[in-house]
């Protein structure tokens, strides 16, 4: 709705300005002088503009004699407008004027559709003092005449609760009659922008915040009527403009109220659904919000609690009566005693300075200490611990503009909520504070746990400087600003200390280490959804390892003490460390000594497919399939014999578990294990299974897929796997049962969940009871259970005569 407010005020700006081009400037000596150099038509206009005064009475000419004006004017017309002026040479105390056209639509636009928060008044209100005052003193510059009617810069605020009525006085440029006639009687003329462009011209340089020329008329979101004195060095009479909401006109007179020395004055008549903002505290509180950071004083009249020490009336006068009759019961001269004092509180009103709070960005970074940036963070961001990071820059070129970014000292309590805005990058033009909703904007989602201030007067906003509008600009901004905060983030990743031992409180040490246990989910959040610096990313990461210990390290660290010839990264997704670091997959890894990543977050291995690489070494999840763990020719030469040996196990044991593998095959990983499950390079692993389990919307269908491209290893050296083809060899008919042990086993060891627990259970039970009753030394067909098992128990008779460990117990 805002958007297309916005569309529409523009094209009704247009329509007014063209209105207004036609019109010809009106000048404080005679209105009518103004026309002598004017076409015909624009003559025609103006005379048509000033009909209605002239209809009312009012005087037109001040000319001496009012006979020079008659070549202006249309013969029916002349002698009536002289005589009138003849009649009054003074002016009016009070002239009315219609504002110029598609007025009316405009404000209506501008007070229902335009801005989203009436408090904006007054962050548009002060910046146009702001502007005034930066005016006084540019030209200040140049002529010192221009203070000659004071010279404090300041603004002030004073709200009137009784009268409903909020004022703004500044001390600075002023307006004469025709500058606010051409500023205030036109909607979308900006004063400032028009002396912005003077000054260019001139190869000056003025700060000056307005752009559009309707922040003015914001006033009207609060305020029923609004009146407008002013005093400029340029004219000696005093100007008072009036106008009432839902008006199409505005009243101009000579200001007799109180006296102005220089500068402007505006009273805010509130309506009534406004009149809570006429307190100090709800005032002060929107000047920090908005205007904590203009360059001028903001005062604001506000009242303070002072307490002080009075005698206690009552109290006193009990306690002498308590000492009188104290003392005429022992009859004794009664004493004074010392009065009885109580804390009384005492309003006191005073002008007060709102915005103490210096913009600090603005200052050179080598001017700024640690402690002064930590103190403006503390301030600024409500913040008690100090930051871990900040970066201060300047950036210029095409588009120009101010940043100061800083690293929390510790994560949010509801950083996972990532449906809410941040709120943690304070938007500003010119140190006026715009918005801290353009987060998502101005950085990617996983840096959002940034906080900073951004100021530029470069930013595309719309007429309300409420929305920022996508561009080339925001763009560029946004690049800028991420790079910045990754270089921030790996600055402080390279002061890690070498040694990165947990503290006695389980956090770990140091400052980076601090930020990886608060952040580090956000950084792989960024591996995943950047993908033009995913690359620097990688380079924050962090992660457990089966040689790190306590320890976490990076892909530089793990790198740095590869094996010679190794060419991959391994990793392995899992629960937790313990989980993985017994996991079957990583037996062969460990025998060889190659190290292994452990990845413990659900987001952590969708943030390794994504990276795909470090460098020149390929992230390999040793859970998958065809993992080269480089093997001599010999050791390959030995596998597939081994293979060749247990052809008819394999075929059997496929055979058996149906559509539940996609295959069996003799394993090079498994050292310990007699067989694991080995997801396919497209099929889940068993980490993605489990997260993929827990989505409330999951595929069933796609899970059926997936779950029946998986691999069953065997170990070929495995007493099991040996005893069980042994029994397959000689015969045996009753190696069924084993093989769906095995499997359901496999499934548990890798990571996976057993399709029916209960089966499961029932033949672990029955595994049990058959142990039991062999170790009682009773029959096993006393057993009515065991009948399902039996060639399970002669498997693991066979290998325990063969004096192997009982595999059970591994």
């Amino acid at each position: 709705m805002r958007r297309m407010a916005s569309a529409a005020l523009r094209v009704l700006t247009q329509q007014a300005s063209g209105a207004a081009s036609a019109q010809p400037t009106l000048v404080a000596s005679c209105p009518l002088r103004g026309l002598s150099g004017a076409a015909p038509q624009a003559r025609a206009a103006g005379v048509t503009a000033l009909r209605p005064a002239w209809k009312a009475g009012t005087p037109l000419s001040r000319c001496a004699p009012a006979s020079a004006c008659l070549s202006m004017l249309p013969s029916r017309l002349s002698s009536s407008m002289c005589r009138a002026a003849a009649t009054e040479e003074a002016p009016a105390k009070e002239e009315t004027f219609e504002y110029q056209a598609e007025v009316d639509r405009l404000m209506d636009l501008i007070v229902n559709s335009l801005y989203s928060n009436r408090e904006v008044f007054l962050r548009e209100l002060i910046s146009n003092c702001s502007d005034a005052l930066d005016k006084i003193r540019f030209l200040g510059v140049t002529d010192t005449a221009a203070f000659k009617t004071g010279e404090e810069l300041e603004i002030r605020i004073q709200a009137d609760p009784v009268a409903h009525t909020i004022t703004i006085t500044d001390t600075g440029v002023g307006m004469t009659r025709d500058e606010v006639l051409s500023s205030l009687g036109t909607i979308a003329r900006s004063g400032t922008a028009k002396f912005a462009a003077a000054v260019k011209e001139a190869k000056g340089d003025a700060n000056l915040i307005g752009q559009f020329g309707v922040g003015f008329y914001s006033s009207f979101l609060v305020a029923s009527r609004v009146t407008v004195e002013t005093k400029s060095n340029e004219d000696p009479t005093q100007w008072a403009w009036e106008s009432t909401y839902g008006s199409n006109e505005f009243k101009l007179r000579e200001d007799t109220g109180e006296k102005l020395s220089r500068g402007t004055r505006i009273t805010l008549h509130l309506k009534e659904d406004a009149h809570d903002l006429a307190d100090d505290k709800k005032l002060g509180g929107l000047i920090k919000q908005y205007s904590e950071f203009i360059s001028f004083p903001i005062k604001l009249w506000s009242s303070s609690q002072d307490y002080k020490q009075v005698t206690d009336e009552e109290a006193t006068a009990k306690k002498q009566a308590e000492a009188d009759e104290k003392a005429k019961s022992e009859e004794k001269e009664a004493e004074k005693v010392e009065p009885v004092t109580k804390s009384e509180a005492e309003t006191k009103w005073d002008w007060t300075i709102q915005n103490d709070n210096k913009p600090l960005w603005t200052r050179r970074p080598r001017e700024v200490s640690k402690e002064e940036y930590d103190s403006f963070y503390k301030t600024t961001f409500k913040e008690f611990m100090e930051p871990c990071a900040h970066s201060h820059f300047n950036v210029e070129g095409q588009i120009e503009f101010t940043g100061l970014l800083y690293v929390p000292g510790m994560a949010p309590f509801d950083q996972q909520n990532m449906g809410e805005r941040s709120r943690n990058i304070r938007l500003f033009v010119k140190r006026v504070f715009i918005s801290d909703e353009f987060d998502e904007d101005l950085l990617p989602r996983y840096l959002s746990f940034i906080k900073g201030v951004v100021d530029s007067a470069d930013l595309p906003l719309n007429v309300s400087r409420e929305i920022l509008q996508e561009s080339r600009v925001t763009r560029q901004i946004r690049r800028s600003l991420t790079r910045r905060s990754i270089d921030m983030l790996m600055d402080l990743a390279n002061k890690e200390p070498e040694e990165k031992e947990a503290d006695p409180s389980g956090m770990p040490a140091g400052d980076y280490m601090s930020f990886w246990e608060s952040f580090g989910k956000m950084i792989k959040l960024g591996c995943i959804e950047d993908q033009d610096n995913k690359t620097k990313l990688a380079d924050l990461l962090r992660f457990s390892s089966s040689k790190s210990g306590d320890t976490l390290i990076s892909f530089k660290d793990y790198v740095g003490r590869m094996k010679e010839g190794q060419k991959g990264i391994y990793w392995l997704a899992a629960d937790n460390k313990t989980a993985a670091a017994s996991a079957p997959f990583v037996e062969g890894l460990a025998k060889r000594d190659l190290e292994v990543l452990f990845l413990t977050d659900a987001i952590d291995e969708v943030a390794f497919q994504n990276l795909s690489k470090y460098g020149e070494h390929n992230l390999v999840d040793v859970s998958r399939e065809q993992v080269d763990l480089g093997d001599s020719a010999e050791t390959a030469e030995k596998a597939k014999q081994a293979e060749e040996d247990l052809k008819g196990l394999i075929s059997f044991m496929k055979d058996t578990l149906g559509d539940k593998v996609e295959k069996v095959a003799v394993s090079q990983r498994l050292a310990e294990s007699p067989c694991a499950l080995i997801s396919s390079q497209f099929g889940y692993s068993a980490n993605m299974e489990r997260i993929m389990r827990s989505q409330t919307m999951g595929d069933n269908k796609s899970m059926d897929y997936m779950r029946s491209r998986r691999t069953l290893e065997v170990n070929p050296e495995h007493p099991i796997i040996q005893g069980l083809n042994s029994q397959l060899s000689s015969g045996a008919s009753n190696a069924k049962a084993t093989a769906e042990l095995l499997y359901e086993t496999a499934l548990i060891t890798s990571g996976f969940s057993v399709d029916s627990p209960k089966n499961f259970g029932s033949r672990i039970y029955d595994l049990m009871a058959s142990s039991l009753s062999s170790s009682n030394g009773t029959s096993s067909s006393s057993s009515g259970s065991t009948s399902s098992i039996d060639d399970a128990t002669a498997v693991e008779a066979e290998v325990m005569q063969e004096g192997s460990a009982d595999p059970w117990k591994q």
